[in-house]
């Protein structure tokens, strides 16, 4: 045995140990349903230490959402319904299914052939009804839609170019405006939602995650906002008793001074 399967199978009868009748009280109450949003959790904590490039920390938050699966695949063994033994073999033939071209003496293809063939090898070997098929609806919604087309397109529902993606986000917001004219509440929704479908499709095609390039502006944002609510602070002046001209003016010396230090930082 492997020091990796000694490391495994020890996980495996810890997990076992927590869940008996002497083990963890906290443990043993939950079930599949409660463990879903800690499951979340331990994921966003993963990608949140790989964006700020936090690799020493990696490991220990690999561990605490590999823990998640053990724990899911205890509580089914305790049950007898499968074990990490059924998850492990699962994967593993499910890899070597999806890989043929790596296993099997088959000819080399590129990344973009291989998506195309592991949407058709689930259609056809896995039982999915449908192209779309397969995208959790717990996903948030821009990488839900994103992985949705990308979907659709290894089927050939796509634009072959980036021109029309570029005609149908004028078209949408256009038809947003109209709907805001409107006043009609539910048609601005709908108007809204279809306006961000296509601008994720737009991401497609210039080969950029939306979730990706949402989050890092969202942090970009909250680091600027806070440097602004500190200049503030030192001024002892409450932001709520000055106009927003004022703090568009910190706003933009925040920006300045974050675009001289990458200036700076590249020279």
């Amino acid at each position: 045995m492997s020091d990796i399967d000694k490391k495994l199978s020890r996980l495996v009868e810890i997990m076992s140990i927590l869940l008996s009748e002497k083990g963890c009280p906290w443990d043993r109450k939950q079930t599949h349903k409660s463990l879903r949003q800690h499951l979340l959790e331990e994921a966003y904590e993963v990608i949140e230490v790989i964006d700020e490039d936090r690799y020493d920390d990696l490991p220990g938050e690999l561990g605490d959402l590999l823990l998640q699966v053990v724990f899911h695949a205890q509580m089914a063994a305790e049950k007898k319904l499968f074990d990490m033994d059924d998850v492990l073999k699962a994967i593993n033939t499910k890899l070597i299914r999806r890989h043929p071209h790596v296993f099997e003496q088959v000819q080399k293809i590129t990344a973009e052939e291989q998506i195309v063939m592991w949407e058709q090898t689930k259609l056809k070997n896995e039982g999915k009804k449908s192209a779309v098929d397969g995208v959790p609806r717990e996903l948030p919604a821009l990488l839900r839609a994103y992985r949705m087309q990308n979907k659709a397109a290894t089927v050939g529902f796509d634009w072959p170019e980036i021109e029309p993606v570029w005609d149908k986000v004028h078209e949408e917001m256009e038809e947003l405006k109209e709907a805001v004219a409107s006043h009609q509440q539910e048609n601005i929704k709908e108007e809204l939602g279809d306006l961000l479908f296509s601008i994720v499709n737009l991401s497609r095609f210039l080969k950029v995650n939306p979730e990706d390039a949402l989050r890092e502006t969202i942090a970009k944002f909250e680091k600027r906002f806070k440097k602004v609510e500190l200049e503030f602070k030192d001024r002892n002046i409450d932001m709520k008793d000055i106009s927003l001209e004022e703090m568009d003016k910190v706003w933009d010396k925040v920006k300045a001074q974050e675009r001289k230090k990458i200036v700076l930082k590249d020279g």
